[in-house]
């Protein structure tokens, strides 16, 4: 099992490599970001969407505050400002979330509904915490190839460059 630390360190680095990734696809034009490149999603922009929503849904499973979208949240916001708007209130969302969140809650068990078939899921908090972290992670790694295809470099995407977590020594 993970522990709240574990959980908080993984907030940070999800807010960084958000920053960071929104910032690179910023320097893309619209239709750019929007181009299907043969991605899940097809393109950078429904990537970046489906990940916004993955973590709407899951952090509203674990509030008791249900995100509402249907799955898979690819088109729930077509315009980019309002994406990237939208990515930040749920990034700082996130690490509030992470803030409170407390050992107990994680050694519970999560039961929530699936947005594939509604159908009605248990698991342990603590699985589910990690899954909201790797699916992120997950689909930010097909963001960083389809910003590559699109000639912009997203640079470090590793968690020892996250600020603060390695040590330079001598």
């Amino acid at each position: 099992m993970v522990d709240a630390d574990y959980c908080r360190l993984l907030a940070r680095y999800n807010r960084w490599m958000n920053e960071r990734l929104y910032a690179a696809a910023s320097t893309l034009a619209d239709d750019e970001r929007r181009r299907d490149r043969g991605a899940f999603f097809g393109s950078l922009h429904r990537t970046l969407a489906h990940v916004l929503w993955g973590d709407r849904t899951w952090l509203g499973r674990f509030t008791g505050v249900p995100h509402g979208v249907a799955a898979y949240g690819a088109d729930e916001h077509p315009d980019w400002r309002d994406l990237a708007r939208e990515r930040d209130r749920a990034d700082r969302d996130i690490l509030d979330w992470a803030a409170a969140l407390d050992d107990r809650w994680l050694a519970s068990t999560l039961e929530y509904r699936a947005a594939s078939d509604g159908g009605l899921r248990r698991l342990p908090a603590w699985i589910a915490a990690v899954h909201l972290f790797n699916h992120a992670t997950h689909h930010r790694g097909q963001a960083t190839t389809l910003l590559r295809q699109a000639g912009v470099d997203p640079g470090a995407t590793d968690l020892p460059f996250l600020p603060g977590v390695v040590e330079r020594a001598g």
